[in-house]
């Protein structure tokens, strides 16, 4: 049972829901039904005492040249 992420196209929120089989999810704010899914961020495992990778500016763009990070500079500097 995957974790989708939706913004709400009638109040504009964010959030996440556990969709089970062929349910239509709706807005916990409004109760809406027309949503966007959205791309997830994917968790990484890491062990021991390794930190996780940030993002660097290295890509000409100014940003880290991940896709959440969109054209403009990272967030994660």
């Amino acid at each position: 049972m995957p974790i989708y992420e939706f913004t709400c196209d009638d109040c504009q929120v964010d959030f996440e829901v556990l969709v089970r089989g062929d349910e239509q999810p709706e807005c916990p704010t409004c109760g809406g039904r027309k949503l966007a899914k959205q791309f997830s961020v994917p968790a990484a495992h890491v062990s021991g005492n390794s930190r996780l990778p940030v993002c660097s500016t290295s890509v000409p763009s100014g940003g880290c040249g991940l896709p959440q990070c969109g054209t403009g500079g990272c967030g994660m500097e």
